[in-house]
């Protein structure tokens, strides 16, 4: 293997082989000889972001759209939608998509079938993406699944103990909204899974917040708006103590029809360290600069013997020079593969020596030598 500046010598290729069937705009779709900068590039519309959309759904969860499966395949398709890819050591990941139940996705590994939490074991992926902009403007939802997100990348298990909780969550509020007053022992028994699947929640976010904290903590408050985080817990961190607020809170959540205390609740804390400011009060250009600075910093806790992939849309054209080169220079010395996309090549003078480029045009893809 060729070493490149900055490159670290134990890295590998998260994935290559890319294969997409009648997703969105794309056909068919295969993009290989992957580097650890992945360059696509092409008009808006193009299909770019649908290449990195396909990639994001080799995690648990619903992709970067966060879009319905019907709405997935590419218009006149009566197949469904496929998408799939080697991981190094020739391990295949698959998901998409059959015509017979349109709404149920199917997950693959090495061809046969399993769950799609098992996919957060395999590989960690993160994105940043125009969409995330209004991260810190929206309701604590969006930021708790972002936080999700970036648990699920250095914990597999995350992803069946959020499933759990959420299951058991459904199930809790399905009771207190019934017009008769629900079973006590049937509400037990539901809080003491609650509790144990929210604990375990909680405590793996609570960790994160705290690792990514000291890491932010270290970097200069330049380039980058440097963000302080901080994990506001929706309820308590032990599970005795969640299952004795639960049964006590019944009565209140019962004419809420739903549950008012619990990891559901979580918030993620972020102000402006230079400033002393919340988050949802700086600039829209501060907050861009937080988040690529936590995207980064999330980056440098990835275990580097585990495969990860950082999608990262139009990202590099709204920077100045500095930060770009900054950003890329981080990106370089890190251990997860980078797909990068943008209107043209420009912005990424620095690094196109290095990287695979695709020219991407009506869902069609070529590889630009």
């Amino acid at each position: 293997m060729t070493v490149r500046r900055g490159q670290p010598i134990a890295q590998h290729m998260a994935l290559d082989r890319i294969m997409l069937s009648q997703f969105r705009n794309h056909a068919e779709t295969r993009l290989d000889g992957t580097a650890h900068f992945n360059l696509l590039v092409g008009e808006n519309g193009a299909g770019k972001t649908n290449v990195l959309e396909a990639l994001s759904l080799l995690a648990p969860g619903r992709g970067l759209r966060r879009a319905a499966l019907p709405d997935m395949p590419r218009q006149g398709s009566t197949t469904g939608f496929a998408v799939s890819a080697e991981l190094a050591g020739g391990v295949q990941l698959g998901t998409g998509t059959r015509p017979e139940r349109p709404g149920r996705r199917v997950v693959q590994v090495n061809g046969a079938e399993a769950p799609a939490v098992r996919l957060g074991e395999w590989l960690s992926l993160g994105w940043l993406t125009p969409a995330m902009d209004r991260l810190f403007m929206e309701g604590a939802g969006a930021r708790r699944r972002y936080l999700d997100r970036l648990v699920l990348a250095l914990e597999p298990a995350h992803a069946r103990h959020a499933a759990k909780l959420e299951a058991a969550l459904r199930e809790r509020n399905r009771l207190l909204a019934e017009d008769s007053e629900p079973d006590p022992a049937w509400l037990d028994a539901i809080e003491v899974q609650l509790a144990e699947a929210g604990v375990l929640v909680s405590q793996a976010r609570a960790r994160l917040v705290t690792r990514l904290a000291a890491a932010l903590a270290a970097l200069p408050d330049a380039p980058f708006a440097r963000p302080a985080l901080a994990y506001q817990p929706g309820g308590p961190l032990d599970q005795e103590g969640l299952q004795t607020v639960l049964k006590a809170e019944r009565r209140r959540d019962r004419a809420a029809g739903r549950s008012l205390i619990g990891p559901h609740r979580d918030e993620l804390g972020v102000t402006m360290a230079g400033k002393d400011q919340p988050a949802s009060e700086c600039s829209t250009g501060e907050q861009k600069a937080m988040l690529i600075a936590i995207t980064l910093a999330h980056a440098g806790l990835l275990d580097p013997d585990r495969p990860a992939i950082l999608l990262l849309d139009e990202v590099a054209a709204h920077l100045d020079p500095l930060r770009r080169e900054a950003l890329f220079e981080r990106l370089r010395s890190g251990s997860a593969q980078v797909w990068l996309t943008g209107t043209e090549l420009a912005p990424f003078d620095a690094i196109t020596g290095e990287a695979a480029v695709w020219h991407v045009a009506e869902g069609a893809v070529a590889r630009v030598p």
